[in-house]
């Protein structure tokens, strides 16, 4: 017979499934005709060797991101590539529920004892900082390099370098003292930290997590250029790596509505590529991009919540 507390958990895993995958149906709706535009993309035999090629590099971007995960947080709570596998998919999952995937630290996080959750949350935005200092980094050379090519007087691209230099100071100087970012913490009283608890990177720690971030950024960038050069076939490949490293940053950066992704997201392909036909290719590389990236991992992730127990009395899974 079941138990009110088996009955909440089924109905708890069954709205984070409806919730998220409604989410990313409605996103997939918006984008003009794409249904139409699919079905001519894949009459080319070539299309199906470039969409396998991308699909294969998912298991490496996010098996990258495991494996950061698993290094980061070695010194709060040491766990397996398996169980940091189960958490990266597991936080894509529930992340597609809030605007800026600003729940997905919930999922990722539930896989750690309920004392090292804290310091597990901190991580958590420490490592995406991480993964951001690559991506604002190398976009800020990219605009700079497509700034010099085009020789252009907008104020709003100066913005854009000066905002991103100082993200790239912030990044580095919260990376450097996140024990002072844990202790300043201390004083919410929803957010215990344990005393004994300090959290400290060790130079061979940071210079390996920000190599990691760096052969994962050209992991999904490789992705995004496979799939909008066998759409429209590149001449300067070099100006194409600099706008697609620059949508990038700026993707990264703008904070993403749910409801209206697609159009933010064409919006900034326009303000890179400056081509009405490019922007159509670029959205709908990106779309691919994220179905392979998101969607796939987050039904990966949907069926490790629903195999998960959930034992309320130590809060914690087995």
């Amino acid at each position: 017979m079941a138990t009110p507390k088996k009955i909440i958990i089924f109905f708890l895993k069954l709205g984070i499934g409806i919730v998220s995958f409604w989410i990313i149906y409605s996103r997939l709706i918006q984008i003009p005709h794409l249904k139409e535009q699919v079905i001519l993309i894949f009459q080319s035999p070539a299309m199906y060797l470039v969409m396998t090629g991308a699909l294969l590099l998912m298991p490496v971007n996010w098996g990258i991101e495991s494996f950061k995960w698993k290094l980061i947080t070695s010194n709060t709570q040491k766990i397996s590539f398996k169980t940091a596998l189960k958490s990266i998919f597991s936080g894509i999952c529930v992340g597609n529920i809030a605007p800026g995937r600003a729940m997905e630290f919930l999922a990722k996080i539930y896989f750690f004892t309920p004392e090292n959750r804290p310091d597990a949350t901190v991580l958590h935005f420490v490592n995406g900082m991480f993964q951001m200092l690559i991506t604002v980094t190398v976009g800020l050379i990219a605009v700079s390099f497509k700034l010099q090519r085009t020789e252009t007087e907008s104020n709003f691209i100066y913005y854009i370098i000066i905002g991103g230099i100082l993200l790239v100071i912030f990044f580095c100087w919260a990376i450097l003292n996140v024990s002072v970012i844990q202790q300043k913490l201390k004083h919410f009283r929803w957010f215990k930290v344990k005393e004994t608890s300090k959290l400290d990177f060790s130079k061979s720690l940071i210079l390996r997590l920000v190599s990691l971030s760096l052969i994962r950024y050209l992991v999904f960038t490789s992705q995004f250029f496979l799939i909008f050069n066998s759409l429209s076939p590149q001449i300067n490949v070099l100006e194409t790596v600099a706008s697609i490293a620059a949508y990038f940053m700026l993707t990264s950066l703008v904070p993403m509505v749910s409801f209206i992704e697609p159009a933010i997201r064409a919006a900034i392909a326009l303000f890179v590529f400056h081509s009405g036909e490019s922007t159509v290719l670029i959205v709908l590389s990106s779309t691919f991009v994220w179905i392979i990236n998101v969607v796939i991992p987050s039904i990966i992730g949907y069926i490790i919540i629903l195999k998960e127990k959930i034992d309320f009395r130590s809060a914690r899974a087995r």
